[in-house]
């Protein structure tokens, strides 16, 4: 069964809208580029003027590139076993010149596809990984094999070095900062002169937002208001002013916020009050 027929319909609506996509894309870059060259080889302008106006080109070029990109990792579907085959061949020169055995373990097919964010993340944290176990644990072989439980991306990967990285690992502190934007695990073990394994679960689907914060926790009005003030930075003495209070009632009601809350620090009560904000804008 070819991978069109296994996606479904939606899928296939999505890598269409892709397609489509990619092809606008390519058609605005293909004017930018000869707009900049317009601007280059024109008599009406100076060397300065001409370079100015270019690099305003080509730089609301690279922004629009950006957004696009984003915006295309958050709706595009990957089938599992297309994704691998592109992380394969992202390895493939590491394994034809840097003299390493990178053993790949299919994922099965015709499982659930990946959402672009997921497949794109999934083949840097592998290789990141490969390059980190290869330059720490002097590795000569490395396994690598994903598999799709449905609600899951999990990546197993094993090499023969050393066995003596841990994840708290400079090497690995960007890989796990990786997982956990996505909301996954990170599982690291090693055994000295037998090598390190890492296990990574990376959810399909993204995380449910929470509950804005004065929806799920009964806050007195005055607790309100100060809340509203420590999201916005506000220190004691600018709340206590703001609120007529004296700082002693504003340290009050920041513990009881912290207590409610749930939180450890007035940071993470800021964090919290933010992002609940956030939600509900």
């Amino acid at each position: 069964m070819s991978n069109n027929n296994a996606l479904g319909p939606v899928s296939r609506r999505l890598q269409l809208e892709h397609a489509q996509a990619v092809a606008e894309q390519a058609d605005r870059h293909a004017v930018t580029l000869e707009s900049i060259l317009a601007v280059l080889r024109s008599t009406r302008l100076d060397d300065r003027a001409s370079r100015a106006t270019a690099l305003d080109l080509a730089s609301a070029a690279l922004i629009e590139l950006r957004s696009t990109t984003d915006q295309q990792l958050g709706t595009m579907l990957e089938p599992v076993d297309g994704a691998f085959a592109r992380l394969r061949s992202d390895l493939r020169p590491l394994a034809r010149f840097g003299g390493l055995d990178v053993q790949f373990v299919e994922p099965p097919t015709g499982g659930r596809a990946l959402p672009g964010e997921v497949a794109h993340a999934a083949r840097a944290i592998v290789r990141s990984a490969v390059l980190a176990l290869v330059d720490q644990e002097e590795a000569k072989r490395v396994r690598i094999q994903w598999d799709c439980d449905g609600l899951n991306l999990l990546i197993g990967i094993r090499d023969d070095g050393q066995g003596e990285i841990s994840a708290h690992d400079d090497a690995l502190r960007p890989i796990a900062e990786r997982v956990a934007v996505l909301d996954g695990d990170l599982e690291v073990s090693s055994t000295t002169g037998w090598g390190t394994s890492l296990d990574i679960r990376l959810p399909l689907d993204p995380p449910a937002e929470a509950e804005p914060l004065e929806d799920s926790v009964v806050f007195s009005p005055r607790e309100r208001d100060v809340l509203r003030l420590v999201a916005s930075g506000a220190r004691n003495r600018a709340i206590a002013d703001q609120l007529g209070i004296s700082d002693n009632t504003v340290k009050f009601h920041v513990s009881n916020l912290l207590r409610k809350a749930g939180a450890r620090s007035r940071g993470e009560l800021t964090a919290i009050a933010a992002s609940s904000t956030r939600n509900r804008t």
